[in-house]
């Protein structure tokens, strides 16, 4: 096993936020009023509540007075909160070859109990082969990795993937697009081995993955590849994830998540069952030269 699921410091912070948000309402305390107690803008305290930025001791410290709180067992368990969601994570040491903006998404990945994904483009990362991690890692737009680079987005790639052998172990269902498993990234003999690790994957009671064929007709999700993330703390609600070029967005707004979680819904209940997965796998392995 690679170890017990842990609460990640991304995680920690989003909880952190939504306690102090939930406090300054109860409190009848704007943000401005708030970010004035600390020094701060309201947009600051935006981003703290939102989990989106580290926490002082202090700045905790004065808005749980300024929102009444005086049970001192509260108050040193939101300060201690606020002292672990400030340690890195393990993902913190690759921060020289990923986008500052994908950190979120580490720390939510290794937090979260269920990932729901849907893939238009490439493998998902969490089953992607080595071989094939260094073939997406080298389409790295704006500019070319060198090999040291390569070979640590590799090592960050499959460092990822121990989630799905932690105790307990991340659930992870994918919906492909047929397409992704006959584009030949890193030539045919990496994709046929990411053929292959996939039909293995299939059989692990954690993993699910359907695929959509070729001829199928459309569907709602018109607008690109995207994960929704569960977590089994109740202080954090399900997140959206959406990847684009140079940034991310991150939505947790009920509205966002029903319409996300109803897609992903519609794609799994109009795809070929899990059960078929690993038949369409053996007939796409079948047609490569």
């Amino acid at each position: 096993m690679a170890g017990r699921s842990v609460v990640g410091p991304t995680a920690l912070r989003m909880m952190l936020g939504s306690h102090l948000r939930e406090l300054r309402e109860r409190a009848g305390v704007t943000r401005t009023d708030a970010g004035w107690a600390i020094r701060a803008s309201e947009s600051k305290i935006s981003r703290l509540e939102l989990g989106r930025v580290g926490f002082k001791e202090r700045d905790v410290s004065d808005l749980l007075t300024l929102y009444g709180v005086q049970d001192a067992r509260e108050r040193d368990r939101l300060l201690q909160l606020a002292r672990e969601a400030n340690d890195p994570g393990w993902w913190h040491r690759y921060g020289d070859v990923t986008p500052e903006w994908f950190d979120s998404y580490l720390g939510l990945e290794a937090t979260a109990e269920l990932i729901r994904t849907y893939e238009i483009q490439f493998v998902p990362g969490l089953l992607q082969t080595a071989d094939y991690a260094r073939a997406v890692a080298q389409l790295t737009p704006g500019g070319a990795r060198t090999d040291g680079e390569i070979e640590r987005v590799v090592a960050l790639r499959t460092r990822r993937q121990r989630v799905l052998d932690r105790e307990p172990p991340l659930k992870l269902w994918a919906v492909i697009e047929e397409s992704v498993l006959h584009r030949p990234i890193g030539g045919t003999d990496v994709l046929r081995n990411q053929l292959d690790a996939l039909r293995e994957a299939v059989t692990r009671p954690n993993v699910t993955v359907q695929i959509i064929p070729l001829d199928s007709a459309g569907h709602t999700a018109t607008g690109g590849a995207f994960s929704l993330l569960r977590f089994p703390q109740r202080d954090l609600p399900d997140i959206v994830y959406l990847e684009h070029l140079t940034s991310a967005l991150y939505l947790d707004k009920r509205d966002d998540v029903e319409a996300y979680t109803q897609a992903l819904d519609l794609l799994a209940s109009t795809s070929p069952s899990p059960q078929q997965t690993e038949q369409q796998l053996t007939r796409l392995l079948a047609r490569l030269p």
